[in-house]
């Protein structure tokens, strides 16, 4: 008996290692937890969102299968992506930047104001873009081609940190005049991010983070809205039916979930008294309806999401990956870190969505064409005898660029 369990523990190990080990599972564990992020996405996005879509236009269904469309949408984009050599990649992100810096200007200009921030262009109908989303995805691949173009052995930082340095803060400075300072704050994150895995000197994140002190200071004082959010975040007793309204409803929503919820369409919160339910605040509709069990399994998959990318970034020889992949996934960790925290009100209230879950194609279409960069990358660690099939994302195996 003694053996048997001996052999039983041998094969538990050896499945373990198959699953976590093997360059294979990077791939599959990312490709799986981004599908079910997004289907259960769709879902609750269509759950959130019910009853005012009926409320506007009698369909129940108008919101969520606008953000069905955006997802297909985005898929088509992850497939074009994984098949995209590095050098192809490398060769589209100086347009790419551009253009998202014009857009940028443009929507100054031409911009819709949505809940105070001019950060919208409008598409026509309900259709509208949101180019500060695209601005994170732009500045992931031009920074880590630059980085990886200026990279030597022995380097002087001050060469090295330019232009990424200032294009980042010229997009941040853009976002911000447009009022959107969640997104800003996730466009310097991202750029601190790919700054540390390229091995930056510890004094650099010293001074951006004094930097960024002095850029909150300006915030604050420039739209008093955001100011009012930092003081309901400060304040223990915030007004309930003012600026503490949402957070609130949020607190509320998550605490009458219990460990199973109320069952999938069941919210009340959702009739009006939590504000953004399918957007920025999803997470509370989770775990009203699906209770903490459901809520623990979508932050689960995010992690085994972000994980899978880190595991990409640390095993890959390819330089370029590396930094591509720690982008994005400082990314997925600034924007889930700020939008769970906002929902707990253990963070103010900055409007950033929750990936691959809230409604929102401006915020979903980068995402998934960002982890299909990522797919088509991690696809390369595979020795040709575990390739994953043809008929998946990525396409045809290609060499890693070196």
């Amino acid at each position: 008996m003694t053996q048997g369990r001996a052999v039983s523990n041998s094969e538990h190990h050896d499945w373990r290692d198959r699953l976590v080990k093997h360059p294979a599972s990077i791939y599959y564990l990312m490709l799986g937890s981004t599908i079910l992020l997004l289907l259960l996405g769709v879902l609750m996005v269509w759950s959130a969102s019910a009853i005012e879509s009926i409320r506007a236009t009698g369909n129940s269904y108008d919101i969520a299968s606008k953000q069905l469309m955006y997802a297909v949408v985005g898929l088509i984009g992850l497939w074009f992506a994984a098949r995209l050599s590095a050098g192809q990649l490398r060769s589209i992100a100086w347009p790419l930047l551009l253009v998202t810096l014009v857009l940028l200007v443009l929507v100054l200009v031409i911009g819709t104001e949505v809940y105070g921030s001019k950060n919208w262009i409008s598409l026509g109908g309900p259709f509208r873009l949101q180019p500060s989303e695209f601005a994170k995805i732009a500045l992931i691949i031009w920074g880590a081609h630059i980085l990886t173009r200026k990279w030597r052995p022995v380097m002087d930082w001050s060469l090295l940190l330019v232009p990424v340095l200032p294009t980042g803060m010229a997009l941040m400075l853009l976002v911000i005049m447009e009022g959107d300072f969640g997104n800003a704050m996730i466009i310097g994150v991202i750029m601190v991010g790919i700054f540390y895995a390229v091995g930056a000197p510890l004094r650099l994140f010293a001074a951006l983070g004094a930097a960024g002190a002095v850029g909150m200071i300006f915030v604050f004082q420039q739209f008093e809205y955001r100011r009012d959010r930092w003081l309901a975040f400060l304040d223990p007793n915030p007004d309930p039916l003012g600026i503490g309204y949402q957070a609130q409803q949020g607190t509320y929503a998550l605490g009458t979930g219990g460990p199973f919820g109320v069952g999938l369409g069941a919210s009340r919160e959702k009739w009006g008294n939590l504000p953004a339910a399918h957007t920025d605040f999803i997470l509370p509709v989770i775990g009203e309806e699906l209770g903490l069990v459901g809520t623990i399994g979508v932050l689960g998959l995010l992690l085994l999401l972000i994980w899978s990318i880190l595991r990409l970034a640390r095993e890959t020889p390819d330089r370029f990956t590396q930094l591509l992949a720690a982008g994005m996934a400082t990314w997925l960790i600034i924007q889930v870190v700020t939008n769970v925290g906002a929902a707990l009100k253990m963070l103010p209230i900055t409007g950033v969505t929750l990936p691959l879950v809230s409604y929102g194609g401006s915020s979903l279409i980068p995402m998934l064409v960002g982890i299909g960069l990522l797919l088509g990358r991690a696809r390369r660690l595979v020795p040709e005898s575990s390739e994953p099939p043809s008929v998946e994302v990525a396409g045809p195996r290609q060499a890693a660029s070196r």
